[in-house]
């Protein structure tokens, strides 16, 4: 019988012994050159195996209050394939204390030495950081590149060689080679090595894994779209703290604050490489959310899954369907833009031809979370080579354009683009102007003709009329016939460079722009204006001209624009042709 005053006590002593052991750590000043530990991370399928671990010394301050411990591998298959990418984040342990997680190594290194992030350094990336999205370079919409507030990998040097992070695996399912090969480049800038996957979380059921299943050393798969076409950048769990958990021991794409779903994943065969080789695997079951991703880990929470927006392509020819895709896509105003751009890439390579004269018309819409219109897209695209890329661009930068404004209220809701396809050149290039007259007079009306040419010697003729306005001061009126982008760059000139002021303004700014199936008639003269806000203000009062930026001599004052159908066709080219007004 147990005495009554011993009660407490064996009841305490059960509660300790049912509670799950608390992780210890040893920090950095503890760890010394011949310490031996053990590594956990998956080799094969879910199992969770043990690999050893030697300190041969500490690299001190790599970055900012930054130190990296040096370390050599060796078990299991890491004498044939060195460290391994897939292996960010396996937890190292020295006397059962957790010291930190595997993050860097030497390329074509014969030896599987890696470095290994302190565990006090991964920490820093909790909870308690900011959850609002960091600022990022506001993109412009005459930006080519989608990627470039992305950060790229920076490289720590150990002598002569460079250490830098394990490169993130990234698994595309449903892609085309192509599409992996010409963002190669872009992807491995940012420290991704893409692969294609045999399968990137198409089939992932919806219903959320048990936390129970996640341990340290398990691999995690970041979802960024799932659905017909997959995206999936794996790594491994370092510690897991009750809800939250820590991984990968160096960034993904240090974006911060996010909000990433994540997944289980089983390793399905590792494959060596002179280079690095890397873990084979596939998600499984949904897990929680990746919300923060910064220099030294990645942090997120289990049980929660973050809501992805739906994305839907249809593409036809000769007004007929013949494929269609859909997917759920993150939304995050660096990601998206750039799995925006791959996804419309991949979907013209898969269903037409690379090479020869081809004609793409997209049309379709992106709808924002609290935002007073959906962007309209609507336009026509015609190459000789490279339909696939100008396409996948000209949809991308707009998203990227509304999800870096800064205004974090808009959030990415959905996406539907429908592709119509012609397998010829529908293009005509603006090759002159002419008018019927070259002097004129206040209120008389003018001709202007404009010769559009095309392949194989086409030939088409447009006219517009044009009243010169009764009370026109003499001198010279010019007439300036360009194409769409020629129109945006000189009527947006001020909004395409600047980063505007409301979310109305955004939306509207997208949207006004010209299409590329109209040629566009600026008329024009050299008096003093201003543009606000891509508005021309000719002639300001002498106390509004002096509070305006810029000077009015280099401005023209626009009088009128009018639109010349293109039939149906690309319009290219600019040409300028002037007349005299007399009183």
């Amino acid at each position: 019988m147990v005495p009554r005053f011993a009660v407490p006590a064996v009841l305490a002593l059960f509660a300790a012994l049912a509670a799950p052991a608390q992780t210890q750590f040893l920090p950095l000043k503890s760890i010394h050159p011949g310490m031996h530990g053990t590594g956990r991370t998956v080799f094969a399928g879910n199992s969770i195996d043990e690999f050893q671990v030697e300190v041969l010394g500490i690299l001190e301050n790599i970055g900012p209050k930054e130190s990296l411990i040096i370390a050599r591998l060796s078990g299991g298959p890491l004498e044939h394939t060195g460290v391994m990418q897939g292996m960010s984040g396996s937890p190292v342990y020295i006397d059962g204390k957790l010291i930190g997680a595997v993050a860097m190594a030497f390329p074509f290194s014969k030896d599987p030495i890696a470095g290994i992030r302190p565990i006090e350094d991964m920490l820093r990336v909790s909870a308690s950081l900011a959850q609002i999205p960091a600022p990022h370079p506001a993109l412009v919409l005459a930006e080519r590149d989608v990627t470039r507030g992305l950060h790229k990998v920076q490289a720590a040097l150990a002598g002569e060689s460079r250490l830098i992070d394990i490169a993130t695996p990234i698994s595309f399912g449903g892609f085309t080679r192509a599409t992996l090969d010409a963002f190669a480049p872009q992807l491995r800038a940012l420290g991704l090595e893409p692969s294609q996957g045999i399968s990137a979380g198409g089939d992932i059921p919806p219903a959320m894994g048990n936390p129970a299943d996640l341990k340290p050393g398990s691999m995690i798969s970041v979802q960024l779209m799932s659905g017909d076409m997959g995206v999936g950048a794996d790594g491994t769990v370092t510690y897991i703290d009750g809800s939250r958990i820590y991984a990968f021991g160096h960034r993904f794409l240090d974006i911060g604050a996010t909000a990433l779903p994540f997944a289980r994943a089983e390793v399905i065969t590792l494959m060596p490489n002179v280079n690095t080789s890397f873990k084979l695997s596939s998600a499984r079951e949904w897990m929680g959310t990746i919300s923060q991703d910064r220099d030294t880990a990645v942090s997120g929470e289990l049980g929660k899954r973050p809501s992805m927006a739906p994305m839907s392509f249809s593409v036809s020819r000769g007004g007929k369907p013949i494929e269609s895709y859909r997917m759920q896509i993150v939304d995050d105003p660096l990601l998206s833009p750039l799995l925006l751009q791959m996804a419309v890439f991949s979907v013209i390579d898969r269903t037409e031809r690379t090479l020869g004269a081809a004609t793409l018309r997209v049309t379709g819409e992106m709808e924002f979370l609290n935002a007073p219109a959906p962007v309209r897209l609507d336009n026509l695209y015609s190459a000789e080579n490279g339909a696939a890329t100008q396409v996948s661009l000209n949809a991308a930068i707009p998203a990227a354009y509304i999800m870096q404004s800064g205004f974090n209220s808009l959030k990415l809701k959905k996406v539907s683009i429908n592709i119509e396809a012609f397998d010829e050149k529908k293009q005509l290039n603006i090759d002159g102007v002419t008018l019927s007259r070259r002097e004129v007079r206040p209120g008389e009306k003018l001709k202007l003709s404009v010769l559009l040419t095309g392949d194989d010697g086409a030939e088409t003729t447009r006219t517009v009329d044009y009243q010169v306005p009764i009370g026109a001061q003499s001198g010279p009126l010019y007439f300036t016939v360009s194409d769409a982008m020629a129109a945006n760059l000189t009527d947006f000139r001020q909004i395409l460079t600047s980063s505007p002021r409301s979310p109305r303004q955004l939306i509207d700014t997208v949207n006004d722009l010209h299409q590329n199936t109209k040629a566009y008639v600026r008329v024009w003269r050299t008096d003093p204006a201003y543009q606000v806000e891509g508005a021309d203000m000719p002639a300001p009062p002498a106390s509004v001209a002096l509070i305006l930026d810029g000077s009015p001599s280099t401005r023209n004052s626009k009088v009128a624009e009018m639109e010349i159908d293109g039939g149906g066709a690309v319009i290219t080219g600019v040409k300028t042709v002037q007349v005299e007004v007399k009183e």
